[in-house]
């Protein structure tokens, strides 16, 4: 398994290149979505103002991404004196699958100012409980460790709408940037799957993430709180809303997602 910054530092700044997706960070049969929308992160970031810091990211998976070769794009939509609108597409074999737009926003002088967004009360992360070191864990996770303290673990048959704990890389010990922040809090299982008993699918149609302020500097292999709510299920998909709080129980990012389930 490549190790996720070295794949990050692959990424050369031109708005058009090729890249080999390293093999080792399987999710069922596509890659690890965390480490795909790093990479588109990685690639549009070059195109953007450096006094500007992401404000949104919005990806969609538009088909499965495969180890092997693959086309980046990035195109600047927009360039204004307080906002840049980035497109980033992923191409394997003249198709596109994976589509992101990345909005960077300057800061600006305001009247509102709404910053205690709580962090959930929660036991420690050591009282929580570890995902089972089974075969039924996606290739990926082994790069990560996990603490669940809300909810239940996936396919336990616990129907809470919240589902969470806490993560972080298990090896990689580095200051966190985008590209690594990204892989954090994706590395969690949809919400959805603790409410089932048997194995299922499932997999990431879109998702938006926004970050309210700079990245705090913490390290990624130290704990970051996590916490999902669902808001709706049915007809075999999930839409669900995350907090994502550092360890001095700041927010740090509002993730929402829509999943697609087969069961």
């Amino acid at each position: 398994m490549e190790a996720f910054d070295q794949v990050l530092q692959r990424i050369t700044s031109a708005a058009e290149q090729a890249i080999e997706l390293p093999a080792g960070w399987g999710q069922g049969r596509a890659l690890f979505g965390g480490l795909t929308a790093a990479i588109a992160w990685q690639h549009g970031h070059a195109g953007a103002d450096p006094d500007q810091q992401l404000r949104a990211m919005t990806v969609s998976f538009v088909a499965p991404v495969l180890a092997g070769q693959a086309s980046l794009s990035r195109r600047v939509l927009r360039k204004g004196k307080n906002v840049t609108q980035i497109a980033v597409e992923i191409v394997q074999h003249d198709e596109v699958v994976l589509a992101a737009l990345l909005t960077y926003g300057a800061a600006r002088v305001s009247q509102i100012r709404v910053t205690d967004t709580p962090e959930p009360k929660s036991v420690e992360p050591d009282a929580g409980t570890p995902f089972p070191p089974a075969k039924v864990l996606p290739e990926f996770a082994r790069a990560f460790d996990y603490s669940v303290t809300v909810g239940g673990l996936p396919f336990s048959g616990n129907t809470s709408r919240e589902f969470g704990g806490f993560m972080r890389f298990s090896e990689l010990s580095q200051p966190v940037t985008i590209g690594t922040f990204l892989g954090l809090v994706d590395a969690w299982p949809p919400a959805l799957l603790q409410h089932l008993t048997e194995l299922a699918p499932a997999s990431s149609l879109t998702w938006t993430i926004e970050f309210p302020s700079q990245l705090p500097q913490q390290l990624t292999n130290e704990w970051w709180h996590y916490v999902a709510t669902i808001d709706y299920a049915a007809d075999g998909y999930g839409h669900t809303h995350a907090h994502v709080w550092d360890k001095q129980g700041q927010l740090v990012a509002i993730s929402r997602q829509t999943v697609t389930v087969f069961a």
